[in-house]
């Protein structure tokens, strides 16, 4: 590494400000690195969604004859391989393809964004692209890149799933929550979407995840049950294993809890009059504006957990709650719950808490998909009835 001269040396009076000048440079650069990769994604998969575009109408123009599509497909595949290198797959045309079939509705006509119409000439319809300058091609991009949040990674994962709404849940949740591909895979996996049907309150979620929007209030925010089934841990556990193991796999954790989750404190300790509580853990929910204590308890809910979780939660309001901020909600995560005591236990209570279940293996896709439909077929009968 060279060394800096003699006479470049800071001043050791300035060399305070000249850390914070290097700090903030130093953070500049990186959001401006992380900023030209995501505008660099979203290009690249608007114009993915492009070439699909351009692929399927070329094989509209042959449809009659058999086996047309595979064979522009391969022949694309070998020149596009043979000039831009890996990337350009028979394999990858194919989901390129499939990609703008699955996502031609998001944009009206091929460029309203442009008002640009296309023209024909000597019968053939030419776009808005080969009549554009590389200028205007790159301004057409960028607007249409607007229609798709994620990188293109993400939509591949996406379209192996078979229903529109649930791709479309999972593509705000994931723009949401800044997933990474991984992450949008685990999600999938442990079966999100269906499990937010399943919750306490069926219809209202599964209608806010159709609706893909954000949680407005604590029992929208709240699941029941949590699938823990990234913590690898045999039953039966003790609290102790659990709450290790969690925060060991806090990401994994963050992202089960749910959109606008943030870690604050474990076994916080709670100092009421003489005796010392401690509370397992803490977490802020951004969106709601209020802390979030949690409580983890192996075996059955008990009317016991609610009384001291309401203990904890008076606590925090009178010493942890700062301005502008909501009352805390408290979460009791057991392993089993009756029904009728939560509902005596937690009615009436000027706190509010929420006893949720957790899961250490994802439930069964067979008893989920059936539990889906049912719920769909209460849903449809009800909005008949309105």
């Amino acid at each position: 590494m060279r060394k800096l001269p003699k006479d470049s040396m800071i001043k050791s009076e300035d060399e305070k400000e000249y850390a914070g000048l290097l700090t903030g440079v130093n953070e500049l650069l990186e959001q401006a690195r992380h900023a030209a990769a995501r505008t660099v994604n979203a290009i690249l998969t608007a114009t993915y969604w492009e070439i699909g575009r351009r692929i399927v109408e070329f094989e509209q123009k042959g449809v009659e004859k058999p086996g047309y599509g595979e064979e522009i497909i391969d022949r694309l595949a070998f020149d596009l391989t043979h000039r831009f290198g890996r990337g350009f797959s028979r394999r990858n045309l194919f989901l390129i393809r499939s990609f703008y079939i699955v996502y031609r509705k998001r944009v009206q006509t091929p460029y309203a964004l442009s008002n640009i119409t296309s023209k024909r000439e000597k019968g053939i319809v030419q776009t808005v692209f080969a009549l554009s300058s590389p200028t205007r091609t790159l301004e057409i991009l960028q607007a249409l890149s607007g229609k798709f949040p994620l990188p293109w990674s993400h939509y591949v994962r996406l379209l192996s799933l078979d229903e529109q709404e649930k791709r479309d849940f999972y593509e705000e949740e994931a723009r949401r929550g800044g997933w990474s591909v991984r992450q949008l895979d685990r999600q999938i996996n442990s079966m999100l979407y269906e499990r937010v049907a399943l919750s306490k309150r069926k219809g209202e979620l599964l209608k806010q995840a159709e609706r893909s929007g954000s949680p407005a209030s604590a029992e929208e925010a709240i699941k029941d049950p949590y699938v823990l089934e990234f913590l690898g841990l045999p039953e039966p556990i003790s609290e102790h294993d659990l709450e290790n193991a969690l925060i060991q796999h806090m990401a994994d954790f963050l992202l089960e809890l749910g959109f606008g989750f943030t870690f604050v404190a474990r076994q916080k300790r709670l100092q009421i009059g003489a005796e010392s509580y401690y509370l397992d853990l803490l977490f802020f929910h951004r969106r709601l504006r209020c802390l979030i204590a949690i409580d983890l308890k192996v075996g059955k809910f008990t009317h016991s957990d609610a009384g001291q979780m309401n203990l904890y939660l008076n606590y925090l309001v009178e010493n942890e709650k700062i301005e502008d901020e909501n009352n805390p909600i408290g979460l009791i995560l057991c392993s089993e719950k009756d029904e009728a005591v939560a509902h005596y236990a937690l009615g009436r209570l000027t706190n509010k808490i929420f006893a949720s279940r957790y899961k250490l293996q994802l439930p069964d896709p067979e008893i989920l998909k059936r539990e889906i439909e049912a719920e769909r077929r209460r849903l449809e009968i009800g909005f008949l009835k309105e």
